[in-house]
């Protein structure tokens, strides 16, 4: 199977993140923030940061398709404060769904009506996620397609949007005499907050990068710190013009409306199309991603070697469940309801996550200095949440209690009536790379063996984490270099891979080069034959 290098990992992060938020809640930031929104947008993305340097060492060092669920069974063991977060975490991304759905409804019916009708607008959230169940149906590979075609062209919107409002926005709007108080720019950035929920897809992947411990800390960062740049640049257009009026008219929408003075009706007609192309790329990757892997922990207790039956082509049961539910939530609840509950879940898992790293410091080689600061920050992001809506909207807390205390209940429920329980590694994969690990020297015995007898004058070198301890490392860096210039490096590996009998499976990487080659390389070597 072919691997995934950096663009491909960074387009799911990036994918992952600009889906419906910054259409969906961009209005609700600007009533809370005024002028200062692009700073709350910084003050969120900091908080990503921060959390994508958990991901990413955690990611490194215990790649598994269970992502976020997995590093928290690591750190914290298989027991019920776990399994809660994972029926957490699955209800999460119910909310997200519901959002993209409910932002896609709001600017559908704007764009085909001239205006939000609530029985159009409920019309068009269950066509949508109605559309892209079925297309899950038809298998990854429609679904992936269509999702690299929606990424490009809502990026490339946003650009296009943020460089002509810079001609006609009146910036004066940004001066600090137009910020609201510290506290509720912090809660505009809060609310915002689920808008960066998506770079932890890219930690799902990480069984199947190029060159992990490289690859994946570049992805993360970079598609946070893109994403953090393109937010404080719409955020900056936006405010700069529209006036609070028309973003409190026109707040589930407010984006279309901005691109008005520049671009007139087509800007507002532009806009929503990006928006209508965001928000169902982020139903088509959730429904298809982390949601399905969530299910399936909560069901089997970790990821099954056969998937669950399918109830019609490539609909599984969850599948179908995770759409049902959404189109419930995402029209029963408004807009601030939903967007509270999803920043609020996702800072508890996130929350979660940046602890486990600082539990876990030691064996993701990390600063847990970093990951604490991240974990207190989420923390306090929690309170301040949730304190300024029982001040000023408790009404909008009202989805989150009833996500948080439901969850509860449900797993307590479904733990006491089942005999499931979370299993000690959520991947099966994961535990046969720790197991190859373990026994790492065997396997070095043989490749000395096989490449000494089969390829004469080669010197074989080892690199990575591993060189750090084998409790440090989830995969063994091999590096050949032949005695004379490589003329087919590709081929050479391929042959290597093919004498050693080494698997897709196996964590192992394997590279070929030439003596000048290997000097200009930068990085820890030990010589093993």
């Amino acid at each position: 199977m072919k691997k995934i290098g950096f663009w491909e990992a960074y387009s799911i992060g990036v994918g992952g993140m600009i889906g419906g938020g910054i259409f969906a809640v961009l209005g609700l930031t600007i009533l809370l923030a005024k002028g200062a929104a692009p700073v709350a947008f910084i003050f969120a993305g900091i908080i990503a940061l921060l959390t994508s340097y958990s991901y990413a060492k955690l990611s490194v060092r215990y790649p598994s398709e269970g992502g976020t669920v997995e590093y928290l069974v690591r750190a914290f063991g298989n027991n019920l404060f776990t399994a809660y977060l994972n029926t957490l975490l699955l209800a999460s991304y119910v909310i997200m769904l519901s959002l993209y759905s409910y932002a896609f409804g709001s600017y559908a019916s704007a764009l085909f009506l001239g205006y939000e009708m609530e029985l159009a607008k409920k019309f068009f959230i269950v066509l949508v996620i109605v559309f892209f169940t079925i297309l899950n149906a038809f298998g990854a590979y429609i679904s992936g397609k269509a999702e690299d075609i929606m990424v490009f062209i809502k990026v490339g919107i946003l650009l296009f949007f943020s460089a002509l409002g810079f001609l006609t926005g009146d910036f004066s709007k940004l001066s600090p005499e137009h910020w609201e108080s510290i506290l509720k720019i912090m809660t505009g950035g809060l609310i915002i907050f689920l808008a960066y929920e998506g770079f932890e897809l890219i930690a799902n992947t990480a069984q199947d990068v190029e060159d992990p411990e490289n690859t994946l800390p570049k992805s993360f960062y970079a598609a946070v710190t893109t994403v953090i740049f393109i937010y404080v640049l719409v955020a900056t257009v936006a405010v700069a013009n529209l006036s609070y009026a028309d973003v409190k008219k026109y707040q589930d929408y407010a984006l279309a409306i901005a691109a008005k003075p520049f671009l007139g009706q087509a800007g507002f007609v532009l806009i929503g199309i990006a928006a209508l192309l965001s928000t169902a790329s982020a139903i088509n990757a959730t429904l298809y991603g982390s949601a399905r892997v969530s299910y399936l922990i909560a069901k089997f207790g970790a990821l099954p070697k056969d998937l669950t039956r399918y109830l019609w082509k490539h609909a599984t049961e969850g599948l179908v469940i995770l759409a049902i539910l959404t189109i419930i939530f995402a029209t029963t609840f408004n807009l601030e309801n939903i967007s509270v509950a999803g920043s609020l879940g996702f800072l508890i898992i996130f929350a979660g996550v940046n602890l486990a790293n600082v539990k876990l410091a030691y064996y993701t080689n990390s600063n847990r200095l970093i990951s604490f600061i991240a974990f207190v920050l989420c923390i306090i992001s929690i309170f301040v949440l949730i304190g300024y809506n029982l001040k000023t909207n408790p009404s909008a807390l009202s989805s989150s209690i009833v996500v948080l205390v439901l969850t509860l209940l449900f797993e307590i429920t479904y733990r006491f009536f089942t005999k499931v329980r979370i299993k000690e590694y959520v991947d099966w994969r994961l535990k046969e790379r720790e197991e190859f690990i373990q026994n790492y020297e065997n396997f070095l015995d043989e490749v000395i063996n096989k490449v000494k007898k089969e390829f004469k004058n080669t010197e074989i070198y080892i690199t990575g984490n591993i060189l750090k301890g084998k409790e440090k490392a989830s995969h063994i860096n091999l590096l050949f270099v032949m005695d004379n210039n490589v003329q087919e490096p590709k081929a050479k590996k391929h042959e290597i891979i093919k004498k050693l009998g080494i698997k897709s499976s196996h964590p192992v990487t394997i590279k070929v080069l030439s003596p000048k080659e290997k000097e200009k390389l930068k990085q820890n070597l030990k010589k093993i034959g």
